[in-house]
């Protein structure tokens, strides 16, 4: 298979994976752009209906192959950590080329594809401790216990702004319970996993274990979430599309791991480190642009260390450098879409309209040609029913908002349609674990902020979804259990009555 790099991308149509190849496909054109310079850098196609099924059924008939069916389970772990040390040789192309994509700096796609080996890794040495149970039931002569198998075709929907991470936080563990996938990455942001095929190869991994389709979301991903051979659907993205995909699942009664965003709350108190707190409120919203699904978007500061709190984010916001993410220095690059930064601007609008004050940015800085950059940009003076407060913006905008005490903090910060993650700043451990207990969130970060974990599960309620990724957590929801009873009395059982034991 081709080794795909940014240079032989350029300007091409990228090809599909099916069946453990590259092929081309019958679909219209779509173009890729680089937000840096707002220009076409590659194009990918939109898959046909037949194309998705075409890949579906390959990894169907890879379900059934003896070679991936019926070997050992640290076999395949041995494969997934072949795969590992191929990606990790790649760690510097994997980021050049998400960068051309969604515009994230370099050097953080370069951390999030040194990642990618750790994960598989993770992963890899798991295969082989999938373990069932024996389970003393309350009849005498009967050997009952329980074994984890493999669901089936896994249909991986991935999002734009860190599409291999998100890719390998599903596969790694589906690859590790014996299943088989068929990504549709976004039409967006696909040359990764585009050029992730070819190693998928080189590791050895049977052909149609892995598979590739492009394309929109209303056509290729349309097609590969109603596929009747599709077994398990895992989708990050936005509430709107994870509620389409979680009605198409429940027709067909598909399982569903669900990443849909949040609306995080960042909460600084009067006993914190202030300084440390300021720069884990600036990291929590404006790395990555605020282009992640945790961005601690929704500040609340006590009101004892309100002003002195902003003043310090302000400040630590303003000096923060704008421009190519290919520079090290720079710690800000452009929006992902122009789309995005459309929408900031109408967050921005709608901000000053409802009475917020625009303390930081608001606009797209000048000097730096036709990129999608938009300003850091702070709002203060915010309060809890302000779109705002509510809405998630998915860019570098922060809503500052005044508490007075832990329960009018948890009221305010609880009044939100999603859950996924949230952070408190305090030296009072008491006060941390009754936040902890209390704060509607899959995940709480406390004197730190946006530290995940290959280990550590993730995953929301409420808006922000359901099930989980990573850990040990990520194995059940890729695997199924079955029972398996065994009488070992020789006796006869009477036909016509059940066996139960009083």
């Amino acid at each position: 298979m081709t080794a795909f790099t940014v240079s032989t991308m350029q300007d091409t149509c990228l090809p599909i994976s099916i069946g453990g190849g590259y092929r081309s496909s019958e679909g219209a054109e779509i173009d890729c752009f680089d937000p840096t310079t707002g220009r076409t850098w590659c194009r990918i196609s939109d898959c046909t209906e037949g194309e998705v099924d075409a890949a579906v059924k390959a990894a169907q008939a890879a379900m059934l192959d003896p070679a991936w069916r019926d070997i050992t389970q640290s076999q395949r772990g041995l494969l997934m950590l072949r795969l590992a040390d191929i990606l990790e040789r790649n760690i510097d192309r994997i980021a050049e080329i998400e960068v051309k994509d969604n515009g994230k700096l370099l050097r953080e796609m370069r951390a999030l594809a040194q990642a990618l080996p750790v994960g598989l890794r993770y992963y890899a040495g798991m295969a082989d401790k999938i373990e069932g149970t024996t389970i003393p039931v309350n009849k005498p002569d009967m050997l009952n216990f329980t074994v984890r198998e493999p669901l089936g075709v896994i249909g991986v929907i991935i999002p734009w702004n860190s599409p291999l991470y998100m890719m390998i936080r599903a596969i790694a563990p589906a690859l590790a319970c014996g299943n088989t996938v068929v990504v549709k990455p976004s039409e967006h942001a696909s040359s990764g996993a585009v050029a992730f095929a070819e190693m998928v190869s080189q590791a050895g991994i049977p052909d149609g274990v892995f598979n590739v389709v492009t394309g929109y979301g209303h056509s290729a991903g349309n097609a590969l979430i109603t596929h009747p051979g599709i077994t398990k659907i895992d989708f990050t993205g936005g509430p709107a599309t994870g509620r389409v995909i979680a009605k198409n699942a429940a027709d067909q009664l598909t399982p569903a791991t669900l990443e849909l965003g949040g609306k995080s709350p960042h909460v600084v108190c009067d006993d914190a480190d202030l300084d440390a707190a300021a720069n884990g409120v600036v990291a929590g919203i404006f790395a990555a642009a605020g282009q992640t699904c945790v961005a601690g978007s929704r500040c609340f500061i006590q009101e004892g260390v309100y002003d002195d709190v902003v003043t310090r984010i302000v400040e630590k916001a303003r000096a923060i450098k704008i421009g190519d993410p290919h520079r090290d220095d720079v710690q800000l690059g452009p929006l992902a879409l122009w789309s995005q930064v459309e929408k900031v601007g109408d967050f921005v609008e709608n901000a000053r309209s409802q009475g917020a004050t625009l303390a930081l940015g608001g606009g797209r800085p000048e000097g730096l040609g036709d990129g999608w950059y938009v300003e850091p940009t702070i709002f203060t003076d915010v309060t809890n029913d302000m779109q705002i407060a509510r809405e998630e913006v998915f860019g570098p905008v922060l809503a500052i908002l005044k508490f007075r005490d832990e329960d009018d903090l948890l009221a305010q910060a609880n009044d939100s349609d999603f859950a996924l993650a949230s952070g408190i700043w305090t030296q009072n451990i008491n006060r941390a674990l009754r936040f902890m207990r209390r704060i509607e969130a899959g995940m709480v970060w406390i004197n730190t902020y946006r530290s995940p974990s290959v280990m550590s599960p993730v995953g929301g309620f409420k808006d922000s979804g359901y099930g989980k990724h990573n850990g040990f957590a990520a194995i059940e929801e890729y695997s199924r259990i079955k029972t398996v009873v065994i009488d070992y009395s020789g006796a006869q059982q009477d036909a016509f009555v059940m066996r139960i034991n009083k």
